[in-house]
């Protein structure tokens, strides 16, 4: 059998983080199996279409390497289809015209709530004589179009991650299959388009096994063959519910402009529910599609955390040869207004200087902004407890300082030169290394934390790195320099 699986993301917005697994898990069982992908937009319900969100869902996807085969189709463009099928349904009576108005349904879900009966449609047209349906069609009214479900026995449906799923059909609906406008629901073009587009594998989110077995029965009264069901498990945010905004990014583009790279983002949500092994974390996309199996998909909800996502970011950040790295991180630098649009040859060197001192120590290219201001911008302000360890006087951290401050003005600015003139400094002060190192460190990036002390004054130069330093003592409040203090 060749496999074909689709995604069908309806065009309301950007693409969820969520669905963008869904895309992935179709994908790979797809390319397992030598299959084809396909991408459908349904986008029958023109109430919620947002305009450029096509467009935005196709960047997503692409953007994660997921290409679809062939064009991707629009269910806007197949309304004929939904039509003779509704019509051959009718006049097969296997489906009713309904001409109940929304106040009446609106009374009806009312009712039902408060005789605590499950929700759903009272069937009061299911069994109308042809003559009140020619009365109401003569006078215009309005109606939909709903499938005759049967009111015994039971719906027997399969699904490879759950197994046999069993519904009692007088608990089911008559499920609306062509809406008043004549656009079809999701149950009448999905089915439609899933056995006209000889989909094998229908995938989609657990929370359409509900309606499985309306659409099994859909599929038998077309007379359609029925594809295999997957549903796969929800993704959950850190609080237990569904994965959204409050959650932080949501959206893929969320997380394409917070500096997630695809390979990253592909690896931590194929193992989002999917498991190779226990111990093997890192896949390339070619070995997703070697190992993936629909078999070994949870049943269980996914929890997605931002804290293993950043892992994966930083694990493939460092892999990066520092000209993709500096490609890819570029634009952050432009946005925080670091360097000019294009960089000239001075700053993409500075740059290309910057890069390997902070690639072990950023998760998300996004952290670029924060996490480099000092190498463009001078400390104005500063938390004098940073300066000391555990309470310790300030006084001494402004002394260190000052009396290192002759030791680096006659120190060569490369990483070997300050590390051998501040080993020579602390063995002959008796001081401990972080005594010396944390008010230096503090001194010119403002912060207890930064790259490699050596590696970041020079990459700022002697210059740039005593003014800021002496700067410091300024702030801390000393009034006199290069006093000579011994310490």
């Amino acid at each position: 059998m060749l496999v074909r699986t689709r995604f069908a993301p309806s065009p309301t917005g950007h693409l969820h983080i969520g669905g963008l697994r869904s895309a992935l898990f179709s994908y790979l069982w797809a390319k397992k199996n030598n299959g084809k992908f396909f991408l459908r937009i349904e986008d029958t319900d023109r109430s919620r279409y947002v305009e450029g969100a096509v467009d935005s869902i196709k960047k997503a996807l692409l953007w994660a390497g997921l290409k679809w085969d062939d064009e991707p189709i629009f269910q806007s463009d197949r309304l004929d289809l939904y039509s003779k099928a509704a019509e051959k349904l009718l006049n097969e009576g296997k489906a009713y015209r309904c001409f109940c108005s929304e106040a009446r349904l609106d009374r009806v879900r009312k009712l039902r709530e408060q005789n605590k009966l499950p929700s759903g449609y009272d069937r009061k047209c299911r069994n109308l004589t042809q003559e009140e349906i020619d009365e109401h069609l003569a006078h215009g009214d309005p109606y939909v179009i709903r499938l005759k479900v049967p009111l015994e026995g039971e719906t027997i449906c399969h699904d490879l991650i759950r197994g046999e799923i069993r519904f009692d059909n007088n608990t089911l609906e008559d499920i609306v299959l062509i809406k008043s406008d004549s656009f079809p629901t999701y149950h009448m073009a999905h089915v439609v388009d899933d056995h006209d587009m000889q989909i094998t594998h229908v995938t989609r989110g657990e929370e359409w096994i509900s309606s499985m077995p309306v659409h099994i029965l859909l599929f038998q009264a077309l007379g359609y063959e029925i594809p295999a069901f997957v549903h796969f498990p929800v993704v959950l945010g850190k609080d237990g519910k569904k994965l959204s905004k409050r959650d932080g990014a949501a959206s893929v583009i969320d997380f394409i402009e917070m500096g997630y790279l695809p390979e990253a983002v592909v690896n931590y949500l194929a193992l989002l529910g999917w498991s190779y092994d226990d111990q093997k974390q890192i896949f390339s996309m070619d070995e997703l599609i070697q190992f993936f199996d629909i078999s070994k998909i949870s049943k269980a909800s996914a929890v997605f955390s931002y804290e293993k996502l950043d892992w994966y970011n930083g694990y493939y950040l460092r892999q990066l040869p520092l000209d993709d790295l500096y490609q890819k991180a570029l634009p952050y630098f432009i946005k925080a207004g670091y360097v000019s649009n294009p960089p000239s040859t001075l700053e993409k060197e500075y740059i290309l200087k910057i890069l390997p001192e902070i690639r072990e120590r950023i998760f998300r290219l996004k952290d670029i902004e924060s996490y480099c201001k000092f190498f463009f911008h001078q400390p104005e302000i500063y938390n004098p407890d940073d300066f000391t360890d555990k309470g310790r006087d300030l006084n001494r951290a402004i002394e260190i300082l000052k009396s290192i401050l002759p030791i680096l003005k006659e120190t060569d600015f490369n990483i070997q030169s300050l590390e051998d003139s501040l080993k020579i400094y602390i063995d002959k002060t008796g001081i401990k290394v972080k005594d010396c190192f944390m008010p230096i460190r503090v001194a010119v990036c403002g912060s207890k934390y930064s790259p490699g002390l050596f590696e970041t004054l020079s990459i700022l130069g002697k210059e740039e790195s005593l003014k800021r330093i002496e700067n410091a003592i300024k702030y801390l409040g000393s009034s006199q320099l290069n006093t000579g203090t011994t310490v």
